[in-house]
């Protein structure tokens, strides 16, 4: 079939084009939506006097219980407030600012005031712990406020309890009270978090209930900058001040929404990442794009914009620099689509060397279609609007035999096949094999748990010992190899070999898509209760996802267990499943908080499973398998082949290709059948129905046993076929068409061992050749020119036959018996 979608017609636009709250970033409308508290540059406690200021932070409620600690509080304060008098400034912030303290980051700060009572006086040794006590009440105190990135380079291990008694104690107290309703192994994440809160009141002031959404995204956003670790714990404090309530309805889940994770981008944002040099060309694509935008989703427009300004017009500027119309040199052209055929990239050496590897781009004609289409629309939209498109209106350089996709298809289709008969085979030493690890992973973690810390594990052979690890976090656990002494995370262990089996079953239980599957909720298992019976069937609802199409599904025993031990992990204490909200990667939007079945506990917070994730997965269970390909290497599995695998395996086994049309959720049959591999013995079951089909239409004498006169003649034509310097292949029943004049016939097959007598032949006519050319015999040159010719090509293709090495075995079974004869032989099966 030819490919008919060569163009997309212009849909008349039942809306206003994108405003400019649209053209904006998700992210810059979240930022918008929830900005950060601007810095003041004076408030009450900054603007007071020394001795007040004193006197207000050697009084409750900044006096702890320890009189050392008290005192050494005490002279901190009296001795930065000393050196930040001879700072310039009106404010006590405005001199902190100038005093340039913040330059100097982490605990070197102390260096400066340090000189300065140095220079003015005696300075005790306990001066530096003096200055870090006097700061710390400073911040508690609202008297100073640094800056964010500052405050991230040092470590603060009294600035949450000191805030939670001086600042704000009920919010503290709260805070407190929602850690102690957690597990006991977040107790330790909830003193970072404590300390990232205390941290924004530090640098903001105010309470706790006065922190805003921005607030946190412009801490999350410093930590960026300045820690290069800290993994959840860097996001967690948020998930907790939303628990508490003092965010607005409307605030994202996670802060991860701000940045961690791309929004849509506009389509001026689409385009302007590949920094066309053409203004007029990449406005022009610009306007094309909002044209298209109204029919397509977010993951066909960037897929536009990226084969349009990147693939195609940021390479034509590569190419030909300058170029500013459509309107391109053939020899442009040309170039272009070489390069557009072949795929570049970098790849790392075993030696570390970066090299580039090319490998042909499979989908080059889809790009060749989009550029194809841009064109054609064009030119379309020319004729209804020629002001604002005629100039741009220009033939297109792709013609349409260049997009025609037949055989690519069924290139892919054989690919495809191919991956799906190597894959279905093994399907169950890969499903075994992940059941087993995810077994023998909760064994060894149950009796882990249940061992003492620096104890053998039992079960282990002595080969594991449970770590001691006072800093892990609560809820993991720890191994220890004895021989190589490698840690190892059975927690983590348990969790990963328990997924990758829930994966495996789901996909190919069920036949799902990658993006179905990580949109499973608990509220997707139903039930039906047949009519007639009263029996209640469980149903699997699949929600809407490439084709818009909802269905239900059968739900398997098998399917059922494996749902059940899903759920059953995942039920909180409430007996309902956690609230997550995950993130679209095609659409580039985060849906809402619904209760997913695929996903998992990282720190205090329940993340979705990515589509990322689920290939990784995949892969660590294969590499456990231990399976391999036809060249060698480590089979993988997509996500995508436990679908066509359960096509193909549904069909052989008599399921109707129009029911697994909708159990797929296809829209045409034919993508139902591009799914199902055809494997070689259909094949020749096929042969053999078409052969008795054919028997049934044409007349019994064709079938009937030959006689010894046909018999005879049949045996008679192998033995003519004998000649002096090899074997005639005609067919059976045909003459000889060159009269015997075997040297100039093609169906000659000459046999090695007669070249010497061809070369006598060649010699022969070369000197009759000779003769008849003196004796003007011209009638018999030129056939015997003819003659030879016909013999020095049967001398090249002895040449070229390869030098046989001795016999080959080709393992063909050979009829044995004294008894039979070949006129016992049943005669060839008619084609």
């Amino acid at each position: 079939m030819t490919a008919v979608a060569k163009h997309v017609t212009r849909k008349p636009l039942e809306v206003s084009n994108a405003t400019e709250e649209q053209a904006q970033t998700r992210n810059s409308q979240l930022r918008a939506r929830f900005p950060a508290r601007l810095a003041e540059p004076r408030w009450p406690h900054t603007a007071r006097p020394s001795e007040e200021t004193l006197r207000r932070l050697t009084a409750p409620p900044f006096l702890p219980t320890v009189n050392a600690t008290r005192a050494g509080r005490r002279r901190g304060v009296a001795k930065l407030l000393r050196w930040l008098s001879n700072q310039p400034g009106e404010t006590w912030q405005q001199r902190w600012a100038s005093s340039g303290a913040e330059e100097l980051p982490g605990a070197a700060w102390v260096e400066l005031p340090l000189r300065w009572l140095r220079e003015h006086g005696t300075s005790p040794s306990y001066d530096r712990e003096d200055l870090s006590s006097g700061l710390l009440m400073l911040i508690c105190g609202d008297v100073i406020r640094p800056g964010l990135p500052w405050m991230l380079t040092r470590t603060h291990r009294y600035l949450a309890s000191v805030m939670a008694e001086a600042r704000d104690p009920e919010g503290f107290a709260r805070l407190r009270k929602l850690a102690e309703s957690g597990p006991t192994s977040s107790r330790k994440d909830a003193q970072i978090a404590a300390t990232r809160i205390a941290t924004m009141l530090a640098c903001k002031g105010g309470l706790i209930r006065d922190i805003t959404v921005g607030d946190c995204v412009e801490l999350v956003d410093a930590q960026r900058q300045v820690h290069a670790r800290g993994g959840q714990k860097k996001v967690d404090f948020y998930l907790r001040l939303r628990a508490l309530g003092i965010f607005p309805e409307d605030a994202p889940a996670t802060i991860r929404a701000f940045g961690l994770a791309l929004g849509q981008l506009s389509i001026d944002e689409l385009v302007d990442r590949y920094r066309l040099q053409c203004r007029p060309v990449r406005d022009l694509i610009v306007d094309y794009l909002r044209e298209r935008q109204p029919s397509l989703d977010f993951a066909s427009l960037d897929a536009i914009s990226r084969t349009l300004a990147g693939l195609f017009w940021a390479r034509i500027e590569a190419l030909a620099p300058g170029t500013d119309s459509l309107r391109l040199p053939p020899a442009v052209v040309r170039e272009w689509k070489a390069e557009l055929r072949v795929k570049k990239r970098t790849v790392t050496g075993l030696d570390g060397k970066s090299v580039e590897v090319s490998s042909p781009r499979l989908n080059a004609k889809d790009e060749l279609m989009r550029v194809r289409a841009f064109y054609l629309d064009i030119a379309q939209w020319a004729a209804e609007e020629p002001a604002r498109w005629g100039p741009w209106a220009v033939p297109c350089p792709i013609r349409d035999d260049e997009i025609h996709k037949a055989k690519d298809r069924k290139r892919r289709k054989a690919r495809m096949d191919q991956r799906t008969r190597e894959r279905l085979p093994v399907l169950p030493v890969l499903v075994s094999t992940a059941d087993r690890r995810r077994r023998a992973a909760a064994n060894l973690l149950r009796a882990a748990k249940s061992t003492e810390p620096g104890a053998m594990i039992p079960g282990t052979d002595g080969a594991l010992r449970r770590a001691i690890a006072p800093k892990a976090a609560g809820h993991l656990t720890w191994a220890e190899e004895t021989s190589g002494g490698r840690r190892r995370n059975l927690t983590y262990e348990e969790e990963e070999a328990f997924w990758a089996f829930a994966a495996i079953e789901v996909l190919r239980l069920t036949g799902i898509r990658n993006e179905e599957l990580l949109e499973l909720t608990h509220h997707s298992v139903t039930q039906y209760r047949l009519p007639s019976t009263g029996e209640v069937v469980p149903l699997l609802q699949i929600a809407p996802s490439k084709t818009d199409t909802e269905r239900l599904l059968l739900v398997s025993p098998e399917l059922a267990d494996v749902l059940s031990s899903i759920i059953s992990r995942l039920r909180g204490p409430s007996g309902g499943l956690p609230l997550v909200a995950s993130y679209d990667v095609r659409e580039k939007v985060w849906n809402p908080p619904m209760p997913l079945l695929f996903q998992r506990d990282i720190g205090s917070e329940h993340r979705a499973f990515t589509p990322t994730a689920i290939r990784k997965l995949l892969i660590n269970a294969l590499a456990v398998t231990g399976l391999t390909n036809a060249d060698g290497e480590v089979l993988t599995f997509s996500p995508h082949d436990f679908r066509r695998i359960f096509v193909t395996d549904a069909i052989m086994n008599g399921l109707p290709p129009h029911i697994a049309q909708v159990i797929c959720g296809h829209r045409r049959i034919d993508t139902t059948m591009g799914y199902k591999a055809v494997y070689p013995a259909e094949t020749i079951e096929a042969h053999r129905a078409f052969i008795s089909r054919r028997r049934t239409s044409r007349p019994s004498e064709e079938y009937r046993t030959p006689t010894d006169e046909e018999w005879d003649a049949f045996l008679a034509h192998f033995e003519k076929r004998k000649v002096s310097i090899g074997t005639c292949a005609r067919a059976f029943g045909t003459p000889c068409v060159h009269e015997h004049a075997c040297v100039r016939c093609s169906l000659l097959r000459p046999d090695p061992a007669q070249r010497a007598r061809l070369v006598d032949i060649r010699d022969n006519l070369i000197a009759r050749i000779g003769e008849a050319e003196r004796e003007g015999w011209l009638g018999e040159v030129e056939g015997l020119q003819v003659s030879l010719a016909g013999a020095v090509e049967k001398l090249t293709q002895l040449d070229r036959r390869p030098t046989s090495h001795g016999t080959v075995d080709l393992g063909i079974p050979a009829v044995t018996g004294p008894n039979i004869t070949p006129r016992q032989l049943p005669p060839p099966e008619p084609n």
